[in-house]
């Protein structure tokens, strides 16, 4: 099962070995993520390192460590802050696995499946919402509770100051001290639905931050209501809580759909919510902290650069301003955070968790897809790959358009569609088929339409080009004349008996 806190997930990760105390005096700025960054890309208990399809990204890096290195982190003397910081606590697939209560992420693929039934509706629109609307009559609906809260045992307001907290910086020239792993909480001014997002905070002084979200988030969405009221925006930036609260707020949900529902589905129950002190808003019990204010709905401020999951930094640009008016924490908490940057970090691994848990919610969107892999190089937005059973002429070039326009798949920049018997999750066998079937006049695709906001390359900010590769056995019909050889295969039989036979020859 998941865990209720963060500090309880802290102190299982301990006891088994896969959280390391690091009672030194560090420099928020700096020094923690350098630590990290060759931690998380670091060997695991067991030796291996962290891979992409079924080899490592990268050659072993002598700054890295050894065996049972990559291990959550839990600094006891941040420079500045008497709280410790904990990182690192989702930076490999086993503390993923435990945070999400489950052996394999194809378990909680298994139960999205289940909510989607087949007698539900026909139409696509209808069966996504039915499955969703489940999650709110099988138990899983937050309960608001009054009284005492774990995450408001202390609660300040005059006094409230955030540069008390472990706040790190992360890359050298990033514009400032960043919350990283803040679980943002916005509810609509009309309809009342609540988001959780993940949305990165610029801190700027002691009650004033830099609020980065993107116009797409159901969060900025949120605060364009209030702003068209003339109204501030409430919002509060929790951190910790529930062990499955940091993926909750990062699933890529429908507008509209409550990400709390989400996490009690994750939990097994609903979560228990409490009102926060200074804003109309309620919040995880469980928290470690909250963080409460407004967003301004007239100033704005310069917010980044910022070092992102891309590998580069994010432009600077104007943001809106949120206003601290209290910060409540339990006794003793812990300050959960993350770094972001190149491939593996712990985003990489969260990513991953909505690849397998959210694929039958695609294939729901699309039936053609088999199974798909968004591989470590391409930060997820700017690759796929997907596997597809071919049955006609340009059946690969349906298959890209309909992933261009499915959800947050519609920023995916390069599509490769294989056939049925390539393995997807390995890149080597992709890009030989990519390499063996592909005509570059043929076989690729360019289209224009959105992209992701930090796709530097794009020529414009959020638009630009993509690309679809067609690595699926060509057919009649799609411009092949020449007989399409045949693939490499050894038969069964052979294999079978070569296979029982092995140690006679003399290998282990």
């Amino acid at each position: 099962m998941p865990y209720d806190t963060l500090q309880e997930f802290l102190q299982v990760l301990e006891s088994q070995g896969d959280l390391r105390r690091i009672t030194a005096p560090v420099d928020p700025v700096l020094e923690i993520a350098e630590i990290t960054d060759r931690v998380s890309k670091s060997p695991t208990r067991d030796g291996q390192y962290p891979a992409v399809g079924k080899a490592p990204f990268a050659a072993p890096n002598p700054q890295h460590g050894t065996a049972g290195v990559n291990q959550a982190l839990l600094f006891e003397q941040v420079r500045g802050s008497d709280i410790p910081l904990a990182i690192n606590t989702f930076g490999s697939f086993p503390r993923v696995h435990q945070a999400l209560g489950c052996e394999h992420l194809d378990e909680l693929a298994g139960r999205i499946a289940g909510l989607l039934r087949p007698e539900m509706p026909t139409r696509l629109m209808d069966k996504l919402k039915k499955g969703l609307d489940l999650l709110k009559i099988g138990g899983y609906a937050p309960k608001i509770r009054t009284g005492a809260a774990l995450c408001q045992q202390v609660v300040l307001t005059d006094t409230a100051d955030l540069t008390r907290l472990p706040i790190i910086q992360c890359w050298p020239k990033d514009g400032g001290r960043y919350i990283t792993l803040g679980q943002v909480v916005t509810q609509h001014p009309e309809t009342g639905s609540r988001n959780l997002g993940m949305y990165r905070v610029q801190v700027l002084d002691k009650k004033l931050t830099a609020m980065h979200w993107h116009k797409h988030h159901d969060g900025a969405r949120h605060f364009r209501a209030w702003a068209a009221m003339n109204k501030p925006c409430p919002l509060a930036i929790t951190l910790g809580g529930e062990s499955v609260l940091p993926y909750a707020a990062t699933a890529p949900l429908p507008a509209g759909v409550d990400e709390h529902f989400f996490a009690g589905f994750l939990m097994g129950r609903g979560l228990d919510l409490v009102p926060c002190k200074t804003i109309p808003l309620e919040v995880s019990a469980n928290c470690e902290m909250v963080i409460e204010g407004f967003v301004d709905p007239e100033q704005t401020v310069l917010e980044g650069p910022f070092g992102d999951h891309t590998g580069f930094y994010s432009l600077a640009d104007q943001y809106p301003v949120f206003r601290v008016t209290a910060i409540t924490h339990r006794r003793n908490p812990v300050y959960p955070t993350t770094i972001v940057g190149k491939p593996p970090q712990e985003d990489f691994y969260l990513g991953k968790a909505t690849e397998r848990i959210f694929l039958p919610l695609l294939r729901l969107m699309i039936p053609d897809i088999l199974d798909y892999e968004l591989p470590m190089f391409g930060v997820f937005h700017n690759c796929a790959f997907i596997k597809i059973r071919k049955e006609y002429p340009y059946h690969a070039r349906k298959v890209m358009h309909a992933v261009w326009g499915a959800g947050q798949m519609a920023w995916t920049k390069m599509i490769v569609v294989v056939d049925e018997h390539v393995d997807v999750h390995s890149v080597d066998d992709v890009m030989f088929h990519v390499a063996a079937n592909v005509d570059p006049r043929r076989d690729t695709v360019i289209v224009d339409g959105p992209l992701d906001i930090l796709d530097h390359a794009a020529p414009a900010i959020g638009a630009g080009s993509k690309l679809g590769i067609d690595a699926t056995k060509k057919c009649v019909g799609e411009g092949q004349v020449r007989e399409w050889p045949e693939e490499l295969v050894m038969d069964d039989d052979t294999v079978d008996r070569v296979t029982q036979r092995w140690r006679e020859y003399g290998f282990s």
